[in-house]
């Protein structure tokens, strides 16, 4: 029998910042598509994507050659904001395939190469436009944790009661209940003079809550909400950054519900092959910007740009793609449903590829997951209290992978109400969760110490 792997060098000289690899603690060697191979040569379907980085799956053989090729050609690595060709490609394939089938008219500025960098550049911009300072952010929220963003952010976890000023938190649509028009009251205090919440510089938002649990906003809220920014003269910011680029079944979160952002923010899968790159849409009247007002050195990620621009026109030159992923998210919807069904309160939850399963409390979800990794599925959870499994499979994830990822899903979910039902003290076992600390999205870390290198079989 092979021996494990030493990880050693990680538990001795990395941060204890590590977050992923405390519950997924296999050493990968290799990944291809929605498959990962460990040291040991065991598979492991990917339902987590890079965190929906990589929607267009592992290495993509198109996207790798264009990049090779262009590392033997001594192409540019890193530009600043230089013109060069790899940028001048996707840019002109990005406004052609993207921007103008959906009548965007957004100029394109290239931040820093993380999510978080381009969020930062979203407020700053806004601020500058309107010479306010306030800004509208929403329950369940997650931006980023540099100090701009994660004063946006919901998650207390993350904001560690840092003094983080400059931001009024409101409640994001549904959040005390269907009846409940959150948009309305927000418009009602910002026309009060006494209402107590400074004129917003913006609102932003993400249009599904990828690490908030998978919440979404309805289309007649997401449109009062953008009238309510545009009467009381904020700018609509739209974090796309890990809802954007396909996950939601449509390249932006927002298409088809009759909105049109001021502001887009892009990551995570833009550059298409998990290469960092970040985007900020910006319509033409808000690019108030001055030369070198908002810079960064590594904001011209060549590498990116000509995998992101392969990206572009091999899969969104038309509509067909779209329709696959649409296929495979009612694939995923009624697999989830079916899971629902087993578990008593249950719920999906998103929509396209980036949906999920409510399972009632974190610690039901610890054990699924952890289930699901020992039988060679990687999937997490997310929400408040990790309470909601999330399927964030590669957008081309092959069908037959694809159900054979669920069957594992369904089976750890199947298990998980088998134990209860045999006695196991799910009340204790929430108290004990709940009495450690826990790392947002993952799973509490008390848990950590116990839990063995899992075996198995490949997937």
């Amino acid at each position: 029998m092979q021996s494990p792997p030493d990880l050693s060098v990680f538990t001795e000289h990395e941060s204890q910042v590590r977050g992923y690899c405390r519950r997924f603690n296999a050493l990968f060697v290799s990944a291809s598509g929605s498959e990962l191979v460990d040291a040991g040569g065991r598979r492991y379907i990917d339902f987590l994507a890079g965190c929906g980085s990589l929607n267009y799956g592992h290495n993509d053989p198109d996207m790798g050659e264009a990049l090779v090729a262009h590392i033997r050609r001594n192409g540019l690595a890193t530009a600043m904001d230089l013109h060069t060709d790899a940028k001048q490609r996707f840019l002109g394939l990005f406004s052609r395939l993207v921007l103008a089938p959906r009548s965007m008219d957004h100029r394109v500025q290239f931040t820093g190469p993380t999510g978080a960098n381009a969020v930062e550049a979203a407020l700053k911009l806004a601020r500058k436009v309107t010479g306010r300072h306030n800004v509208i952010a929403f329950t369940n929220g997650y931006h980023g944790v540099s100090l701009g963003a994660l004063a946006a952010t919901g998650n207390r976890y993350n904001r560690m009661g840092a003094p983080l000023p400059g931001v009024t938190r409101w409640a994001y649509d549904g959040y005390f209940g269907k009846n409940i028009d959150t948009a309305a009251q927000l418009d009602q205090l910002l026309s009060d003079p006494s209402g107590g919440i400074d004129a917003p510089a913006a609102i932003v938002l993400e249009v599904v809550q990828g690490e908030g649990g998978l919440n979404m906003a309805s289309g007649d809220w997401l449109r009062r909400l953008a009238d309510v920014a545009k009467r009381h003269g904020a700018l609509l910011i739209i974090d796309d950054v890990q809802a954007g680029c396909g996950r939601t079944g449509t390249f932006f979160s927002f298409e088809g519900l009759g909105v049109q952002p001021d502001l887009v923010v892009l990551s995570k899968s833009i550059s298409g092959y998990g290469l960092p790159m970040a985007l900020l849409l910006v319509r033409p009247q808000h690019d108030q910007w001055r030369p070198g007002e908002h810079n960064g050195t590594f904001r011209g990620n060549n590498h990116a740009f000509v995998t992101a621009a392969v990206a572009i026109e091999k899969f969104w030159a038309d509509s067909s793609f779209q329709h696959a992923v649409a296929r495979r998210a009612d694939r995923v919807a009624t697999a989830l449903g079916r899971m629902a069904a087993l578990v008593p309160g249950a719920y999906v939850k998103g929509r396209g590829l980036m949906q999920g399963l409510h399972v009632g409390s974190g610690a039901r979800a610890d054990r699924i997951l952890a289930q699901c990794y020992a039988q060679g599925l990687v999937i997490e959870a997310a929400g408040p209290e990790d309470e909601v499994i999330k399927v964030l499979a590669p957008l081309t994830t092959p069908m037959l992978q694809l159900e054979q990822g669920l069957a594992l899903l369904h089976r750890a979910v199947a298990d998980s109400v088998s134990l209860a039902e045999a006695g196991v003290a799910e009340a204790a076992a929430a108290a004990a969760a709940a009495s450690a600390p826990r790392l947002p999205g993952l799973y509490p870390v008390a848990a950590v110490a116990a839990q063995p290198d899992a075996p198995g079989t490949p997937a």
